[in-house]
């Protein structure tokens, strides 16, 4: 979790303002290699506002696109999205710390405390060690994944495109990315020529998964394996809290979305729709034939998301399970905020609650603003706007047709759901002088 006494500074930016920083950077670097002839297929000069969203969409691993990644970008263009990808999927931070270590520089305490922000880790001390960590598994995960689906792409596209396929799905599933080369059957399909295959299904299904649990539950699992016992408090709440959002959303689709299909395409496309719809954006199934009670269901997961310090976005699988703990413990009349015979304490419960009402409020007046200003129905657009902010990237078709302004509202909501909402808004106000106190008085409430 980020902390806001954090008072680290460099070269006069503190930590938060140098991680916006580096997405802004890479963000620009990838809209200006975007634009380039070599980037297209038909060798023309991309237009800066098409880069742009597509390249934060990239960059922050939302999915959402303008452009058919397969049939309008060349092969150098898809390069620049995937690397993209990769690299705001791992963290900027994360990728130069591993830079810098290679080339055998030194990494000072200020690096250190700013990767710890970044991948909120709980200290400094090991962070090195950490992030290595991190690099190493994440390549081997996504070479695994590579390995295991190009089989099915070798068979569908031969060896060359096969390779490619299996790479760009693999990094794209486990950076909860979204983003696909599926145009080639046709445009704007996701993975749905794939609803039927278990196998393709299952692998994508892992990678998302394992890039949305977090680099410190990992962790937790390479070191204690399966002593569960061992784990930390935020590894359980994690792994507890997502096994819970991927069963019930999934038990939901089964029954009542897609009752028309075959019970083996049936149960594997309601299980994809409930790990896919919490951060990324693949779609094995027409989202148009969805009902209105299957889009708010997913919205409320999309707005939820990940895990804390992984590839995911959202307000987080750990801020759902505080609030809910909260609440209960208010309804059981309890004193303190309990979990697993640990207390929690109230500067979380606080942040959490901050945390959540940032989201809701940008979330729908976003949707409320797009709505007005090109003349869409507000589910739709509350389905946009809750996909970008959870960087997601699922849409209901309408992404292509928002106006210019719209647009823009997407991409810093894509922005902020990346970065994160506290970094967002500790970079921008300064630490308020918590010395004194004032008088205390009781306001009453529900």
């Amino acid at each position: 979790m980020i902390k806001k006494h954090d008072r680290k500074k460099f070269g006069g930016f503190s930590s938060f303002r140098v991680i916006i920083l580096s997405f802004f950077i890479l963000i620009m670097l990838g809209t200006v290699l975007l634009m380039l002839p070599i980037s297209s297929r038909e060798r023309c000069v991309t237009p800066f506002s098409d880069s742009l969203f597509t390249a934060v969409s990239a960059t922050c691993v939302t999915g959402l696109v303008v452009r058919d990644t397969a049939t309008y970008w060349s092969l150098f263009g898809q390069a620049v999205i995937l690397t993209l990808i990769q690299i705001g999927g791992m963290g900027v931070l994360t990728i130069g710390l591993a830079v810098i270590r290679a080339s055998g520089k030194k990494i000072g305490l200020w690096q250190r405390s700013a990767m710890q922000e970044s991948i909120s880790a709980p200290q400094v001390g090991g962070i090195v060690r950490l992030t290595g960590f991190i690099i190493k598994i994440s390549a081997i995960i996504e070479l695994t994944g590579a390995a295991l689906m190009f089989p099915v792409f070798y068979r569908d596209f031969g060896v060359a495109k096969g390779i490619w396929y299996s790479l760009f799905h693999s990094v794209s599933a486990f950076c909860n990315a979204g983003f696909d080369l599926m145009g080639v059957k046709e445009r704007f399909s996701s993975l749905t020529s794939y609803s039927d295959n278990f196998y393709i299904n299952s692998i994508i299904m892992l990678l998302i998964i394992i890039g949305g649990i977090g680099f410190l539950v990992w962790h937790d699992i390479g070191v204690h394996k399966h002593k569960i016992k061992r784990y930390s408090l935020q590894s359980k709440v994690v792994l507890l809290t997502s096994l819970i959002l991927i069963i019930l959303p999934a038990l939901y689709f089964f029954f009542f979305e897609y009752g028309k299909l075959g019970l083996g395409e049936r149960i594997i496309s309601s299980l994809f729709q409930s790990v896919t719809t919490r951060t990324a954006g693949f779609n094995t199934q027409s989202l148009s034939q969805m009902t209105e009670s299957g889009n708010a269901i997913m919205i409320t997961l999309m707005l939820i998301g990940g895990s804390p310090g992984s590839t995911a976005g959202g307000i987080k699988t750990a801020t759902f399970a505080v609030l809910f703990m909260a609440a209960v413990t208010v309804f059981s009349r309890r004193n303190d905020v309990q979990c697993f015979k640990r207390r929690i304490s109230e500067e979380t419960v606080r942040t959490a609650g901050a945390i959540l009402f940032a989201y809701l409020a940008l979330f729908f007046a976003s949707g409320v603003i797009i709505s007005n200003i090109d003349n869409l129905p507000l589910l739709d657009c509350l389905f946009e706007t809750s996909s970008a902010i959870g960087t997601v990237g699922l849409t209901v078709g309408i992404t292509g047709q928002l106006s210019i302004i719209s647009r823009a509202i997407l991409m810093i909501l894509m922005f902020f759901g990346r970065v994160g909402a506290l970094t967002l808004i500790y970079a921008a106000v300064p630490s308020a002088d918590n010395h004194s106190r004032l008088p205390l008085e009781k306001i009453t409430v529900g």
